[in-house]
């Protein structure tokens, strides 16, 4: 063994560890991984982790924004059909206008992901209000 490794380094802080909830994860990893499924592990963390405020509102955060994109799926389903009766041309712009969205929904819930990885607190409006609303009650 070099001498040089067994040194310790002058001032020199150990890392700490990471914040580990009642889910036993580390606090990034458990957010993270409630967007997993989004609303399915959402619930999961919430049952889970019963201490950690900020993995909560990432699990809340989740479940309304699985709710969210489950029903703007559906209304874009609903739309489609009803413009295509009318007009069949409308009913391709709003199938390609759907697909926009559904790519866009797809990228926020990426982000949403990355975000709760970094330990950021990244609230998406509306639906990260009523998470707060949520994990304050």
């Amino acid at each position: 063994m070099d001498p040089i490794d067994a040194a310790p380094l002058p001032n020199a802080t150990p890392p700490s560890p990471p914040t580990v909830g009642s889910s036993g994860l580390p606090t990034n990893i458990a957010a993270f991984l409630g967007y997993l499924a989004t609303s399915v592990t959402g619930v999961i963390f919430l049952v889970l982790e019963k201490e950690n405020r900020e993995v909560r509102f990432h699990a809340w955060q989740a479940i309304f924004f699985g709710i969210a994109a489950l029903l703007i799926g559906m209304l874009i389903y609903i739309l489609t059909i009803i413009f295509s009766g009318i007009l069949s041309i409308l009913g391709g712009l709003v199938a390609f206008l759907g697909v926009l969205i559904k790519i866009g929904l797809f990228v926020l819930w990426i982000i949403c992901m990355i975000q709760a990885y970094k330990g950021e607190h990244f609230k998406l409006p509306i639906i990260g209000d009523l998470a707060e609303a949520q994990v304050n009650r």
